[in-house]
This record gives structure tokens, sequence and C-alpha cells, in this order.
């Protein structure tokens, strides 16, 4: 079945109200271990019923944010949603208060019962009309992002098309698109930053009100964290610092040279790599064709992958005006079917939708059956998927840029070796921010320029406007609509890094190993899965250097 014709039909609250205190009842009551399991299949079918029913709103509402229909259900699980995550809860309570729990650890494992534990710290029924006006104030945010319009060369374009010149090879052109960044955002200044604003009293009323210091503690239980807390990040930043900013300062400075950039490196010189200007795929059309022949290449399970989102239209990748501005890939267990959305623009991003999103699409795929169903991996573990597919698809390359195969793998590498201290930063930034709520707007902007000195020093943003402010962060959806979720993708980085170095050294080796992580889903912790595909943590002092060191001289031999 296509996901177009997916059938939507709205699960009400009330239903919600009435079927799982039934469902809590029968597992509180249950006189056997499987009487507890019997119930926890029910309760299992009408999750899933939820789940995949909200997550089919929000999409059809994200492909165009003006249908009326899908804004209005979206909205509707909005509102609905903290409530029925609290009624959730109830049947965690009583999972974890069962007599049988020895049996059903035995049988489930232990993993998720220490999920139920989190999940308790994570809210509250006194936060439930707080979580309510949290979800509306991003929605906002979300709908005035999606409607934004930017001017440039007598055009009116959403920030995906103009951020395509952001990679145009002539450095003017790169300037004029910045510019007219930072005017389309000044345009809207004042309510980008009272949207932020009251997210983060929204969010501190939150913590408080559960007896938390702040919004930090919350938001670590909210991302569902065991793996690792803020002791663990804070050594993770300072390998950061001290191991990758200098490599990778060292190289951008190297490679503007080579891109004939005199003076100041520029925030909008960061978008590009190759002299004569970045690879650009063939073409929509070709590059799903390469994805094809890609995953049929890399094997069988991976080409039957491909041939499903394929078959099912799983995608929708055009850009055009009201659709939300990013790009993801969700997942509708009803019916076993993941979906890819995003917004090309004729840059080597386009790409990274096959390589990054279907990472995590594949992933979905292999695990919708796996137990326990109530078992969620963390974001770290997802973002390891995705980012690691990218690097296993370099072999491929030439499918998408023809001749241009080893440019684009000498950028992809730099590109993400840079990334690493920007996600950094957005992290830092919002432990930051709820640590001081009552941070003024200016004094949040000042933050970020600090943190942008510290962490980018060979970037400058001086003369552009708006952006020289301190404001790159208001365009991060993250940081408004899921916040502290952004250090997953760093801790990931560096994960694909690891695998991208070993699939260097034997690549069927090391894609086997990707692939039975992968399979694994949210069954172990991340650092678990890690030593079992024999990479190594990044959480102790100095454990980056040795990536840091292998990488720079893998860019040089590409280079």
């Amino acid at each position: 079945m296509k996901v177009s014709e997916l059938p939507y039909e709205r699960v009400t609250i009330e239903e919600v109200k009435e079927k799982l205190p039934q469902l809590v009842e029968r597992i509180r009551s249950a006189k056997s271990v499987e009487e507890v399991l019997a119930a926890r299949e029910d309760y299992r079918a009408f999750q899933k019923r939820f789940y995949t029913n909200a997550s089919l709103a929000s999409m059809r509402y994200t492909i165009n944010t003006v249908d009326e229909f899908y804004v209005a259900e979206n909205e509707y699980y909005d509102e609905i949603g903290p409530e029925a995550q609290a009624l959730a809860q109830e049947y965690a309570k009583a999972m974890l208060e069962s007599p049988f729990r020895p049996e059903l650890e035995e049988k489930l494992g232990t993993l998720v019962f220490r999920q139920w534990e989190i999940e308790l710290k994570s809210m509250s029924p006194a936060i439930i009309e707080d979580m309510v006006e949290e979800n509306k104030v991003v929605m906002e945010y979300s709908k005035l992002m999606a409607g934004m319009d930017f001017e440039f060369r007598g055009e009116t374009m959403p920030r995906s098309v103009l951020m395509g010149f952001a990679k145009s090879e002539d450095r003017a052109t790169r300037k004029e698109c910045y510019e007219a960044l930072g005017r389309g955002l000044a345009a809207h200044s004042a309510e980008l930053d009272d949207i932020f604003d009251r997210l983060v009293h929204i969010r501190d009323r939150m913590a408080k009100k559960m007896g938390y210091k702040n919004f930090v503690e919350l938001g670590y239980y909210r991302m569902g964290r065991l793996a690792y807390g803020e002791e663990d990040i804070k050594v993770f930043r300072e390998n950061i610092l001290k191991d990758i900013v200098p490599v990778v300062a060292k190289l951008r400075l190297e490679n503007a040279k080579k891109l004939g950039i005199e003076g100041d490196f520029m925030i909008y010189d960061n978008d590009v790599v190759i002299p004569g200007g970045d690879p650009k795929p063939l073409g929509k059309e070709a590059i799903f064709k390469a994805a094809k022949e890609m995953y049929h290449a890399m094997g069988e399970e991976t080409g039957r992958f491909i041939d499903m989102m394929m078959e099912a239209e799983a995608f929708d990748v055009d850009s055009r005006k009201n659709k939300w501005g990013g790009g993801y890939c969700t997942a509708f267990e009803l019916y076993k079917q993941p979906f890819i959305l995003a917004n090309f623009n004729g840059t080597a991003g386009d790409v990274d939708v096959m390589t990054h999103e279907a990472g995590h699409a594949l992933n979905a795929w292999f695990t919708f059956d796996n137990e326990p169903f109530e078992a969620q991996m963390g974001m770290e573990t997802a973002e390891t998927h995705s980012m690691s597919m990218e690097f296993f698809a370099w072999p491929y390359m030439d499918k998408f840029f023809g001749d241009r195969a080893a440019d684009y793998r000498f950028m992809h590498a730099l590109d993400a070796l840079t990334f690493i201290p920007y996600g950094t930063i957005v992290d830092y930034y919002q432990h930051l921010v709820y640590e001081n709520p009552d941070m003024t707007p200016a004094e949040r902007k000042a933050c970020w320029n600090e943190l942008e000195a510290k962490f980018r020093p060979w970037i400058s943003t001086k003369g552009i406007p708006y952006i020289e402010e301190g404001t790159r962060w208001q365009y991060q959806m993250h940081i408004y609509e899921s916040p502290f979720y952004y250090i997953d993708y760093v801790l990931a980085q560096t994960a694909a890094f690891e695998f991208l170095l070993a699939s260097q050294e034997d690549y069927d080796d090391a894609f086997r190993r990707y692939i039975a992580l992968s399979k694994k889903g949210g069954t172990e912790l991340w650092p678990q899965l890690l030593e079992e595909a024999g990479l190594a943590s990044p959480f102790t002092p100095g454990a980056l250097a040795e990536v840091a060191g292998k990488v720079e001289k893998l860019l040089e031999s590409i280079r």
C-alpha cells in the first residue's frame, strides 16, 4: 500500500481514557504472568493504533502546513498527548509494581523496566496543562518557519531553497544568500525571541513543579537517557574542545587557501569545501535510481528494503511553500512502514536523504517486530544508524556524482568533522539557557556568540545582517522543538567516524557489524552496542584524539 493511501482515523482521548485504565486494571489484578502478558499484548495493539494515527496526522500536516484537516488533527494530538502520556504512565507503574516483575524481566529484559522508571520521572499530571501549552508554542514556531519567505535577487523563496545558494562556488552569491537569510529572519526577530522566551519559561516552570532545580534534569529524563548523564557530556565536550576543534580549525583554514579565500573566513564560506564549487548530484530521478542500485549492491536485505520504500512511495522530497522546512524519517508501526520527508535543493544534501534518513528507515524496517515493543532506543543510537549509513554509501558515490565522487567524499568527511563542534555548541547553549532561564534575548544572543568563538574560532559572522548578533540558533529547529536532542547527533557522528575508519580497512566486516547493531534497535544501551560492534566510548578523557588524527590523515589521502 502506498503511504498516501494509508487509512487515517482519529483515536480520541475518550477512547484512551476508557481503554488504558481497563488494561492497567487487568495487569494489576492478574493472577499469573501469562495474564499480565495477555493484557500487555492488548496494550501494545492499542498503542500502535494510537501512535500510528498520530504519526500520520503529523506527517500529513508537515507536507502541507495549511491543510486545515490535518492542521486540526495534529493540534488535537498535541492537545491530548500529555493526558494520554499520563494515562500511559499508569501502565508503566503497573508493570513496575507487578508481583510478577522477576518473571516479566526474564521475558522482556531489564532495560525496558529501567526505561519505565525514567519515564515516570519525565512527566507528572501536575504539568499536563504546561505540556499542552508547550506543544501549542512549538506549533507556533513550526508554522512561522514553514511560512517564512526570503527575498533573493528579486525572487521570493522558502529557506530550504534559499540555502541552496549557500553552496555556490561564487563567494559573492554565498554572501548575498546569507544577507538575505539575515534580513528575512530579522523581519521576524520579535516573534522568534518571544516564542523561545515563552518556551524556556514554560519548560522551567514544568521542571520546578516536579521538584527539579531547572529544566536540564527534566530535559534529560524526557530524552529517556540511561546511557550517560550531564557529567559524561561535560567530558565529551572537553574531548571535542581539546582534540576535534584544533583539527577542524586547521583543516578549514588550510582549505580556505585552496578556495582562494583571503582575510576572514566567513560563515558563508563554511558551506563550501571544494575549489570551483562543491559537487552536485545528477538530479532527483538520478538520485533515486542510484539509491536503488546502491542498496541492492549492499546486500539482499537492503535491496528488499529500498524496493519496499519505492513501491510504497515513502518519500516526499520536493521543496515547496507551506511544507515543513526540515527533514525526518518517521514510521507507521501499524503498517510496518517507514516514511522520509526532505526538501531537495540541488545540493549534495539531497543525497544525504538517501543515506542518512534511509539509515533511519532501514533500522525501523529491521526492528518493527523486536521485543519488547516498548523498548525505546536512545536518539544517539538512532542517529548512529543514520550517520553511519552515510559513510557506508561512500563506495557507491560515483552513482550519484559521477566523476566527482572523490570530491564528495572529501567534502562529506570534512563537513561531518566540522559539524561536531557546531553540534556541541547547540547542546551547550541549551544547558546554559535552561540553567539561566531569565536571560534576556540580548543575553542569549551574546551567549551564542561566546560559544561560537570558543568552538568555531575559524568563523566570522561580522557584517552579516542579524546573524552577527548571535542568532544562528534561531533557525536550528531542534532548539525550539526538541530540547537536548542535538548532542545525540554529535555522539553518533563520532561512532560513525569509527565505522568509516573500520570500513577503510575491511568494508564487509564493518558493514556486517553495522547491520548487527541496527537490528538490535533499542534492546541494548548505546555503550553496550558500541562495545559489541568493536567501537570505543567517547566518554573517557582523550577518547577522540585517535579518531581526530586518523580522520585528518584520511582527508589528506583523499585530497
